[in-house]
């Protein structure tokens, strides 16, 4: 066995160890296919507040390789500007990602996948994921969207490299791919801020969608919806802990910087301490959709940048008082859903479920008559 084979079965071997590659297939996708010919020459790893390029050359093969072999997300892009033409450290939030390979299949797992199925896969990003795919299912039955043209022509190079002949479309993934259709499953490797409306036009009844439900708050959910014969899609959140980037057209406009205004004041009902918790955090985004969250220390920030809405916590004395200004007061909008949740128990994400038709999408808890929030379309 060759040491980048050894490698390989190591990352299976630890993949297996969290309940992962239980179909002997999936396991030999991910002891076959090639991680570290999806990274390129050079990716970015984390230098105190910005992104440092590594290249393989300085790094050596020995390195490159543990390093494609570790059960990491490696940053590819930093705001559209690839590791590869970085001169040194950029500051930036990242564009584009070699994905964990934990996260890769915990998402095409969750598909129930079966030999002969046809899958969409929103995102095609380095290539790695798609190769999982092909290696399973065939590259005839795997369509695959990038919506960045350059990664979706560095991902093409590397999927063929590596032997495999998807249906590779360049476009916006949103949009699905019409002349693929059907699909016995849509699998998504971006977040969105609701489900398109063309995924449920795209899929066979009975067929399932899996995607990361996320939003300008940047809180997470992971979701399997599964189709009926009326058009409508149901399905119940995952009690994992993960997160995709955004896709693009869902992404957080850009505001200008932050100046606090005094606004209408009073003390909290809930701590802003809620948003911490992964659900807590979660719920407040059903609660405010359009908010983005930021932070100073302790202190919890809401901005709307279409209204210019905005609310700021502060501590005062053993509690706190929040500060709301504009036509939305988002802090109540956080503060109703987090009461309600608390209500409820405080349940974890497993509670949490989703309705979705071409005409309106809700999420809500405990049963589809519950507690409930609207996504924004």
């Amino acid at each position: 066995m060759t040491a980048t084979a050894a490698l390989r079965k190591d990352l299976a071997d630890a993949l297996a160890a969290q309940g992962l590659l239980t179909d002997v297939a999936w396991r030999a996708a991910v002891e076959d296919v090639p991680r570290e010919l999806f990274l390129g020459s050079t990716i970015y790893r984390p230098h105190g507040t910005q992104w440092k390029p590594a290249r393989r050359e300085d790094l050596g093969e020995d390195e490159w390789l543990r390093l494609a072999y570790s059960d990491t997300t490696w940053v590819t892009q930093v705001d559209g500007i690839a590791a590869g033409d970085a001169s040194g450290p950029r500051s930036g939030r990242p564009t584009s990602s070699s994905t964990l390979p934990s996260l890769v299949m915990r998402t095409i797992e969750l598909a129930g996948l079966r030999d002969g199925d046809k899958v969409l896969e929103i995102g095609t990003g380095t290539g790695y994921s798609t190769a999982v795919l092909c290696h399973r299912l065939g590259g005839g039955n795997v369509y695959s969207i990038e919506f960045d043209e350059r990664l979706a022509a560095l991902a093409a190079d590397r999927i063929g490299a590596a032997g495999h002949s998807p249906n590779l479309v360049t476009g916006d993934g949103l949009q699905g791919h019409r002349q693929g259709a059907e699909y016995d499953a849509v699998v998504a490797t971006c977040a969105v801020r609701s489900i398109p409306p063309s995924w449920l036009f795209q899929l066979r009844d009975g067929g399932s969608i899996i995607t990361t439900l996320s939003g300008w708050m940047l809180a997470s959910g992971m979701i399997r919806l599964t189709l009926d014969d009326e058009g409508v899609a149901r399905g119940c959140f995952t009690e994992d802990a993960v997160s995709y980037m955004l896709a693009r057209p869902h992404e957080r406009p850009p505001h200008p910087l932050f100046f606090p205004h005094p606004g209408r004041t009073r003390s909290v009902h809930v701590t802003p301490a809620l948003l911490d918790q992964w659900t807590g955090h979660f719920v407040a985004q059903l609660g405010a959709p359009s908010a983005e969250l930021m932070r100073m220390g302790d202190d919890v920030i809401l901005l709307d940048v279409a209204t210019g809405s905005q609310a700021w916590t502060e501590p005062h004395g053993t509690g706190w008082t929040v500060h709301q200004d504009g036509p939305l007061s988002l802090w109540d909008q956080v503060e109703d859903a987090l009461m309600t949740w608390q209500e409820a128990g405080s349940p974890d994400q497993t509670s949490f479920g989703m309705t979705v038709t071409d005409v309106d999408q809700i999420v809500w808890l405990g049963h589809p008559e519950g507690p409930r929030w609207r996504l924004p379309n």
